[in-house]
């Protein structure tokens, strides 16, 4: 009889230890969805932000485009790199940095058009006028970028090569810019206590064509000397979304 009782009770500890095993894999089992749905959740509203900052910035490019063409002034965009393209055929003489005439009255189209459209997207600098489109999305950085064709360019007084062409051009260009227009010096995005400018100036030289056809190909050429304005938007903030991820976990 004792033989018996000890039998069954090592039975019973035995379906109880399965049990417990059973119930703790059940539970790792809940914790696995609850974390997968908790990523799944992260990405979803990561990626929608990033598309929503890509959707106004192509936005922001046509309205670019749009106001220079009804002034006469012909540029291309490429809205999935961000890039408003003019070619530097309107700004600038074979080899020379300065702005020709008709090339300074271009920039100060672009300069209106800027002034126009960007204080609806930048936290600092202006105040946002009332006609400006409800988006949270905003501009973190504008780069006038100077590009050239691949032919060595033999130099000029300080100037020695193509990069240096390019960094005066686009320089020059920034300048022109601001001098026109002062308030787009004045554009800035906050980054904690300090409010960093949002135009800015880089020069790549042949480093960036645009165009891969024949090096010694006119069309080629043409196409790879220019001025790019380039778009950066603000990313989303990781931190922001992972606790707005738990808030929304937490209450179900």
């Amino acid at each position: 009889m004792i033989a018996e009782h000890a039998d069954e009770t090592e039975v019973v500890e035995e379906e109880n230890y399965f049990v417990s095993m059973t119930d703790m894999m059940v539970g790792l089992v809940f914790v696995f969805i609850i974390l997968l749905m908790y990523f799944a959740l992260q990405f979803r509203d990561v990626t929608e932000e990033l598309s929503g900052a890509d959707r106004t910035r192509a936005q922001i490019l046509k309205q670019l485009q749009q106001s220079l063409h009804e002034k006469g002034v012909e540029v291309s965009i490429d809205t999935q790199n961000g890039v408003l393209r003019l070619p530097d055929s309107i700004l600038f003489d074979s080899a020379r940095a300065e702005l020709k005439p008709e090339g300074h009255a271009a920039v100060g189209h672009l300069a209106e058009a800027l002034r126009d459209v960007l204080p609806c997207y930048v936290d600092g600098g202006a105040p946002r006028a009332p006609t400006c489109p409800k988006t949270n999305h905003r501009i973190e950085s504008i780069y006038v970028e100077g590009h050239t064709d691949a032919d060595r360019y033999a130099g000029s007084g300080a100037l020695k090569d193509n990069w240096d062409l390019s960094v005066v051009r686009a320089t020059n260009t920034y300048r022109a810019l601001t001098e026109i227009k002062p308030e787009l010096g004045a554009l800035c995005v906050d980054k904690g206590p300090r409010c960093e400018p949002v135009l800015n100036v880089s020069g790549y030289g042949p480093q960036r064509p645009v165009s891969m056809g024949p090096a010694n190909d006119e069309a080629t050429k043409r196409l790879n000397r220019r001025i790019d304005v380039r778009l950066i938007m603000v990313t989303p903030d990781a931190g922001a979304s992972v606790e707005a991820l738990r808030d929304r976990l937490d209450k179900r």
